[in-house]
């Protein structure tokens, strides 16, 4: 009796959450909509047009766009495109040794930093100092200290009877003197993050280890290294992206010279579309960037969820 009577009491109120419900439902979409319509805005939609040029020729006459529906056309001319060609193998070769380098030295870093006892706050600020100054600052110290004549760099290897070089006019060091002042840049970057992850470590599993007689390097292989895997890998993709779009110490520094040896993609496409005019090619190009960008982030996202799955 006491039971029918609960379940008569009871079931008037179900209709009334259902009503709670969508009226939340309702709530979120409304309040979520003009973000997500913005987004829609200026991201896909940009996207989508920059896909849609991609197929299309654009001129000009009196004043007026023309396009020309060309097919693929765009495409197949990428595969006979020297300076696509270089500008790929360069951002290759960019990215990757810029980002391993950051991430070598960010991760020395964060882990000296966690073992200073007195003024970790002034080293951290010293430490992040060079990701505060802006691309164009640092693109002028730089070309000052690497100059031929009287530049810091080659009167620092005069003291030492070293010949002075022209680090950026020369095709063997142009594109590693970029690098360099990339990792110089960025690796404050990966400091603070490989910081935060070091400090969010579980202190029990090294306070285990250091019981179990682990030396300092035994603790930084089989302890340190194995926990902050999907640190390093989100690390890796968020500099590799970033790495994939630098332009302004390119164009500050050698201007994709001398010949094509520091001709990274994004200076490629700058020349495609605001010097040469070619914005249906320079989509062409774009479309195939981001598709290549897109595929290596799958990839290290894909290995980061596979290495949480087997921890």
């Amino acid at each position: 009796m006491a039971a029918a009577q609960a379940q008569t009491l009871s079931s008037p109120r179900r209709p009334a959450k259902v009503s709670e419900d969508r009226g939340q439902r309702l709530w979120r979409w409304l309040t979520f909509g003009p973000a997500l319509a913005m987004m829609l805005a200026l991201s896909v939609l940009p996207i989508a047009n920059l896909f849609l040029t991609s197929f299309q020729n654009i001129t000009w006459a009196d004043g007026q766009q023309v396009r020309t529906w060309v097919g693929f056309t765009h495409y197949q001319a990428l595969f006979s495109d020297s300076l696509f060609g270089a500008g790929i193998s360069n951002t290759l070769i960019f990215a990757f040794g810029a980002v391993a380098g950051q991430m070598v030295l960010g991760f020395a870093m964060a882990l000296l930093c966690t073992k200073i006892v007195r003024g970790r706050v002034l080293y951290r600020a010293i430490f992040i100092l060079p990701i505060l100054i802006p691309g164009i600052v640092i693109g002028a110290i730089w070309k000052l200290m690497l100059n031929f004549d009287f530049g810091l760099v080659n009167k620092a290897l005069g003291l030492v009877g070293i010949l002075p070089h022209d680090w950026l006019g020369s095709p063997e060091t142009a594109l590693l003197s970029v690098i360099a002042v990339d990792i110089w840049h960025w690796t404050p970057f990966c400091f603070l993050l490989f910081l935060a992850g070091l400090e969010s470590l579980p202190q029990d599993v090294f306070e285990a280890a250091r019981m179990d007689g682990a030396s300092a390097w035994q603790e930084l292989v089989y302890v340190t290294l194995p926990l902050m895997i999907p640190t390093i890998i989100v690390t890796f993709a968020f500099r590799l992206v970033l790495a994939f779009k630098v332009f302004d110490e390119v164009y500050l520094l050698t201007s994709g010279g001398p010949g094509t040896s520091t001709e990274v993609i994004s200076f490629t496409l700058y020349q495609r579309f605001f010097t040469e005019d070619k914005a249906g090619y320079g989509s062409a190009m774009s479309v195939t960037v981001i598709f290549l960008v897109s595929l290596l982030l799958v990839l290290a996202l894909s290995a980061r969820r596979r290495t949480g799955a087997a921890s």
